[in-house]
């Protein structure tokens, strides 16, 4: 997501009053104590913990860290053992010698090479997996109807394999068209329709964000699902056998004899077109064997009661991922992915979050959950595990606030909550941050959908209002360029071993955002009304309860 790290000596806490939305609640008064977010951090990130891999050992002491710090601060345990919650994983490799993909029409059968010419993943399904079937383009493969598009107009597919595009049609809206537009989403919609395989095709807009040249770095990447408890993996649709992705020069193979080239397809989409369908020559044949493994891997969770008799059933939701990388890939010395930023910096703040409002002689009224969720780096996994098996009724929970690699290296005068226009947490947050007195700035990427990349994602698909908080890029100091911090991280140390504690850490930074933090939980937790999604939104018309 977004990252990095924190250092520093002790400063003096910042008081500041709250005024909470309801009727007749007293002034509090937030005191994080930075030397506790840097002993967290300094702690998480440690090369003891080995950088936090999904399902480690180092992050099993991360998890029992957090575990401990709730109980020091007299949580109540919401997991399904104690604080904690295990979560079951099948983690899939490809073996690496077993790809193999061939196209048969009349004129023969033509052979790609792999990985030059096409990249498949492992399937979490099944150890050996194998498709034969005629071959259907499909455009972008997308079925959007509030946005009256529907790639499979006037097309069988049933039985066959579909051949799609990469990404989505430049018309579409940025973040309802990153929910369409998702993996799972395209194989859903291929799979509703009776398709026994996916071909993804690159484009030339795809090359110029993420090169073929540059998959290459990910091939013996595993993947990874959560398990059903009857072992199956969750969000997997078992009719697809196969699936690949091609470079430009193979995909152009596809579409020999075909009603139209590939060269003629891109032309349409230099043109902001959406090309329609139409059955491609021949048949296509792929099958590959991977290696499966189980893993466990826990999210914590506590809970710090509410204190209206009534509404200490609802729950506004504090998550943050606990894990990370685990080891690089490298001949350095330095091979430990620390996660200094990402994201030990908003697990501290979480907690340091949590103890603020423990310590609190006056409780909010709604009750507050707290979440450190596992397997985000391995797509959102463990937040998703939780949202769909709950420890509290998916139904009390009010809003989530999620936290994921905020970058704490220079006082920032604004934060940026991503999604909040898609609700009324809008104006709570920006009257929580203005008693901070810190503004509330608009989404400054909205291109890249920050929205549906995090956590906080897997709470919006169950129906709950959820913002994504990250420092803004407005700095105090005129001397500092905050959009230039963040794009040194990012290009820097982000997913790399300089995500470590060598960062130059700001712990009034770390403090303001805890701050605001906890401003925001009061502020949702004491106001009247519970949060609800937009008139019309489309998020809120998906998936609000």
């Amino acid at each position: 997501m977004i990252k990095k790290a924190l250092l520093g000596g002790l400063l003096t806490a910042l008081s500041l009053t709250a005024t909470a939305h309801n009727e007749g609640a007293s002034s509090t008064q937030f005191k994080p104590d930075t030397q506790r977010i840097k002993s967290h951090l300094f702690f998480l990130a440690d090369d003891l913990l080995e950088g936090r891999d999904t399902g480690s050992r180092g992050h099993d002491i991360a998890s029992l860290y957090i575990a401990t710090e709730f109980a020091k601060y007299g949580l109540t345990p919401a997991g399904t053992d104690g604080y904690m919650q295990q979560v079951a994983f099948r983690k899939a490799t490809l073996v690496q010698e077993s790809p193999s993909f061939s196209i048969t029409t009349d004129a023969g059968t033509t052979t790609l090479n792999y990985p030059k010419q096409y990249l498949m993943g492992p399937s979490l399904l099944s150890k050996e997996a194998a498709v034969s079937a005629e071959m259907v383009f499909v455009g972008y493969g997308i079925v959007a109807d509030e946005l009256d598009h529907n790639d499979y107009t006037d097309l069988d597919v049933e039985g066959k394999v579909v051949v799609m595009l990469a990404g989505k049609p430049a018309s579409f809206p940025s973040e309802e068209g990153a929910h369409f537009a998702s993996g799972y989403q395209k194989r859903k919609y291929a799979a509703d329709r009776g398709a026994v395989g996916v071909i993804t095709v690159t484009t030339p807009k795809n090359e110029k964000v993420r090169p073929y040249q540059t998959r290459l770095n990910y091939i013996h990447t595993p993947s990874m699902a959560w398990l059903h408890e009857d072992g199956t993996p969750a969000n997997r649709f078992p009719q697809l056998k196969g699936a690949a992705y091609l470079s430009e020069g193979a995909a152009k193979t596809l579409f020999e004899g075909a009603p139209r080239s590939l060269e003629e397809v891109y032309a349409e989409l230099e043109e902001d077109k959406s090309p329609a369908g139409f059955a491609l020559n021949g048949t296509v044949s792929m099958a590959r064997k991977s290696q499966h493994e189980r893993i466990t891997s826990p999210n914590v969770v506590g809970i710090l009661e509410g204190s209206d008799p009534e509404l200490k059933d609802e729950y506004v939701v504090f998550s943050a991922h606990s894990d990370h990388i685990g080891f690089a890939k490298t001949v350095k010395k330095d091979n430990i992915n620390n996660g200094a930023m990402d994201n030990a910096s908003g697990t501290a703040v979480m907690l340091e979050t949590a103890r603020v409002f423990s310590e609190m002689e006056q409780k909010p009224k709604r009750s507050i959950l707290f979440v450190a969720v596992t397997g985000e780096e391995k797509g959102l996994l463990g937040a998703d595990y939780f949202a769909r098996n709950p420890t509290v009724p998916v139904t009390s929970m009010v809003a989530n606030v999620n936290l994921d690699m905020p970058i704490l290296t220079y006082e920032f005068a604004d934060v940026i909550a991503f999604g909040a226009n898609h609700s009324d947490l809008q104006a709570s947050v920006e009257k929580a941050a203005a008693n901070a007195h810190i503004e509330l700035s608009p989404d400054p990427w909205p291109e890249q959908a920050l929205f549906t990349r995090s956590d906080h994602y897997a709470f919006v698909k169950q129906g709950v209002p959820s913002v994504f908080m990250v420092p803004g890029l407005k700095s105090k100091d005129p001397s500092v360029d905050g959009s230039k911090v963040f794009g040194q991280f990012l290009s820097t140390h982000y997913h790399k071993p300089s995500d470590d504690l060598n960062q130059p850490f700001n712990w009034d930074a770390a403090e303001t955002f805890t701050t605001v933090n906890a401003q925001i939980g009061w502020t949702l937790a004491n106001q009247e009304n519970k949060p609800s999604w937009n008139e019309g939104d489309f998020f809120g018309d998906v998936f609000g309860r």
